[in-house]
């Protein structure tokens, strides 16, 4: 009930404050200097476990900034960045890494696997909320090009209801039924889009 009042709440602000004042892209660029150390130069992670920002959709990154910020997505990490973050922050980091051109998956090197995570993809339907190129939409995550070992770990922790926040019940309700290998397909075929 928290969550959901909380995402009432920040909702609103968002409508009002961005009437008000458009994000600027610049001071969001200025604010993800600190960003850099874990999730990459240019929001393209290098760092095992930790997803690319590059290209997300903006109101997703602004949510998930939200959810890290209430404590109702955790993270050592994350947890003393966003507590000193604002609003307008979260507006202007929304905006700059939405701005930034996305991971284009590397090379294949499992064709056969990408195969079969296509067909999970398919199954489970991922592509009626992450759109048919996985590009994710407004506050729905991109998932193609995104590291593997983190759509790995980001399945497994919503299968254990681990994760929450955003799309949590859906998450949690297809993640649940998967198998490790159907998990461990579907991430490789989505880092290889």
């Amino acid at each position: 009930m928290r969550v959901a009042s909380l995402a009432i709440l920040f909702a609103a602000a968002i409508a009002v404050a961005s009437s008000a004042n458009a994000a600027d892209v610049a001071a969001g660029k200025a604010k993800a200097e600190l960003c850099a150390a874990c999730h990459g130069e240019n929001g393209i992670s290098q760092t095992e476990n930790i997803p690319s920002l590059a290209g997300q959709p903006d109101q997703f990154l602004q949510w998930q900034l939200v959810f890290f910020r209430a404590g109702s997505r955790k993270n050592e990490q994350m947890q003393p960045i966003v507590e000193e973050i604002t609003n307008e922050d979260i507006r202007n980091l929304g905006a700059y890494f939405a701005s930034l051109t996305p991971f284009k998956g590397g090379k294949d090197d499992n064709p056969d696997l990408s195969e079969k995570g296509k067909q999970a993809a398919a199954g489970r339907r991922c592509a009626s909320c992450h759109g048919d190129s996985y590009a994710g939409t407004k506050a729905v995550a991109r998932l193609a090009g995104q590291r593997e070992e983190y759509l790995v770990k980001a399945l497994h922790d919503y299968k254990a209801g681990q994760r929450v926040g955003g799309g949590v019940a859906a998450m949690a309700d297809v993640a649940y039924h998967m198998s490790d290998e159907e998990i461990t397909a579907l991430a490789h075929y989505l880092a290889h889009l």
